[in-house]
């Protein structure tokens, strides 16, 4: 156990020095007496909160619960606002501030006298960007996850937000339903405070999150409007406290069985793809590897229990209810490591104890699951040596074998612009490939994996197709799309090759994805090829560009994943 001379702020504040005397004033500056700081771990609250994320709108308030625990504990809570990225506004992808927040969080706790933090977000590129710069940073940490908002509801159909948006702005675009309806279901879709309520990347990384033991039990599932959400937080802010005491360190709790263990349980849960990207450059914080290659080992282990759309039918209120995270890890217990520690200072098999299952349709047992294997699959091939991925639970099954004439665009104004063009010839068996959507091409590699089908198409009747892009889609999109094809068109990757009437085959079984062109015309394509200008002339994006890695490699800034100590800073 720490004494008050061992905590980190106690640098700033106890000393007999110059720079001690002055960091002491300008507390009482702040309205701050001795008794209140001096001797006590000092927490930082990092807040995602902002007028414009409505996922985090609740935020504000959750971090004075979370100060009411730190201060109940004997802490002295600090809140520091930091990026909010919101995924409903920010363009053109939150995905390109990812590593921005990431450096925020680390630097923060780098150099302020905080000896622990508790790290507040959810919507989807927060967790992992406030996780990834905690790892780095390596203090106590803990994670008060956003929480999901309420079911949607439209006259007497019960909504999930973004899948449903998906399915409705398509039903419009076909004629089944009109501007009175749509207008209805704008009011209905996004009801209360919290991250969307599918299984989408903010539900599938907030339980990632609670599977690495970095959140209290449970804390993953509880609906962010929950009186048990106020609860969570102010405990959270009570723990941080003693795990500052107790010298546990988010380092301790995050190693390779850690990353395993959210992998296994990603797939279970039918998660996002996005959590592909997230959590190879999370672990890469973390000092250790993964690849694409291991979610597709595992993959073929694991089965999906949560009955949750895109890929199910409910949603994360009726996963709340049935159990939530513990009573979907009550039933893969043996494929996960229970016996590490987590921040509650208990092992996974220990906060497994009470964990029960209410709902068997909401989380399926094993003999039942909604499929045998997880629900994303990594493919390779000519057409993606370094890897693409395929949420195969969310897409049409005769899809997942499919061979096509591709027609091509080379980037999102072009897709937008072409897509409805009936000179085209698309076809229900047409190949729609998109690139220039990459982390270079993009930039930030935005959500626009899950290709719109073309009008006459819909009116037809057809609602998936094979689509195939170096951009990622929503956690709350579906079809039959295959992303994250690396490396990416904008440094040379096949992808740049493809040309209209190219056959395209998609062997998910097989986990292949093939380019039916012979190589010396794919050879003879690349010496015409030239690279694209660079996007960015100055500023963070050409930060960004300069330093960004592909996909399979979690698109984390190349000087930020690579091993090394940052010293600490010189407090006096």
């Amino acid at each position: 156990m720490k004494t008050p001379e061992d905590l980190r702020s106690h640098r700033w504040f106890g000393g007999d020095e110059l720079r001690n005397f002055s960091h002491r004033a300008r507390a009482r500056q702040l309205g701050y007496e001795p008794e209140e700081h001096l001797g006590k771990p000092v927490i930082a609250v990092l807040n995602t909160w902002s007028d414009i994320n409505p996922c985090h709108m609740h935020l504000r308030e959750r971090a004075e619960q979370v100060k009411r625990g730190v201060w109940q504990a004997g802490g002295f809570p600090l809140e520091f606002p930091v990026a909010t990225l919101s995924e409903t506004y920010q363009k053109p992808t939150p995905m390109l501030y990812r590593n921005l927040l990431a450096m925020e969080t680390e630097e923060i706790l780098r150099s302020y006298p905080v000896d622990g933090a508790v790290l507040m977000g959810g919507c989807d590129k927060t967790t992992p960007a406030l996780l990834m710069g905690a790892a780095s940073a390596g203090l106590p940490a803990i994670f008060v996850p956003a929480g999901p908002m309420l079911r949607g509801h439209w006259r007497n159909e019960v909504l999930g937000s973004g899948t449903d948006m998906w399915k409705y702005w398509d039903e419009r675009r076909a004629g089944t339903i009109g501007d009175e309806e749509l207008s209805e279901l704008e009011r209905g879709l996004a009801r209360s405070p919290g991250h969307c309520m599918t299984m989408g990347t903010a539900s599938t990384m907030t339980s990632a999150a609670e599977v690495l033991g970095v959140t209290l039990p449970g804390a993953a599932s509880i609906p962010a409007v929950d009186s048990a959400h106020h609860r969570m937080a102010a405990a959270s802010g009570a723990r941080i406290v003693d795990m500052v005491w107790e010298d546990l360190t988010i380092t301790k709790v995050l190693d390779e069985r850690a990353y395993a263990d959210a992998i296994t349980t990603v797939l279970a849960l039918g998660g996002s793809t996005n959590a592909v990207i997230h959590l190879i450059a999370m672990a890469g914080r973390s000092g250790l590897s993964l690849s694409l290659a291991d979610f597709d080992e595992i993959a073929r282990r694991v089965p999906v229990l949560a009955n949750i759309r895109p890929g199910g039918a409910w949603l994360m209120e009726d996963f709340y209810y049935a159990g939530g995270l513990p009573g979907l890890l009550s039933r893969l217990t043996d494929l996960l490591h229970t016996d590490r520690l987590t921040v509650s200072g208990r092992t996974l098999a220990e906060t497994l104890t009470t964990a029960r299952v209410h709902n068997d349709d909401v989380i399926r047992p094993r003999d039942k699951p909604l499929a045998a294997e997880g629900g994303v699959a990594v493919l390779h091939g000519n057409l993606a040596p370094s890897g693409a991925v395929i949420k195969h639970i969310a897409a049409t099954p005769e899809l997942l074998t499919h061979t096509g004439p591709a027609v091509v665009f080379d980037d999102y104004a072009d897709l937008k612009k072409r897509i409805n063009d009936p000179s085209l010839g698309i076809t229900a068996g047409s190949v729609l490939v998109l690139r220039g959507s990459g982390p270079l091409g993009g930039p930030g590699m935005p959500e626009y994996g899950m290709l719109p089908i073309p009008d006459h198409l819909l009116a037809q009747g057809v609602r998936d197709m094979v689509r195939i892009s170096d951009a990622r889609m929503s956690g709350t999109s579906y079809g039959a799309c295959v992303l994250h094809v690396a490396p990416e068109s904008h440094v040379g990757g096949p992808l740049a090759l493809v040309r209209d009437g190219d056959l395209i085959t998609l062997d998910v079984p097989a986990r292949a994805l093939r380019l039916e062109v012979p190589d010396d015309e794919l050879a003879r394509r690349r010496a015409g090829w030239l690279e694209p200008a660079p996007r960015f002339e100055r500023g963070y994006g050409a930060l960004y560009a300069e330093h960004i890695t592909q996909a399979d490699e979690g698109c984390d800034f190349d000087f930020l994943a690579r091993a090394g100590v940052n010293p600490e800073p010189d407090a006096r």
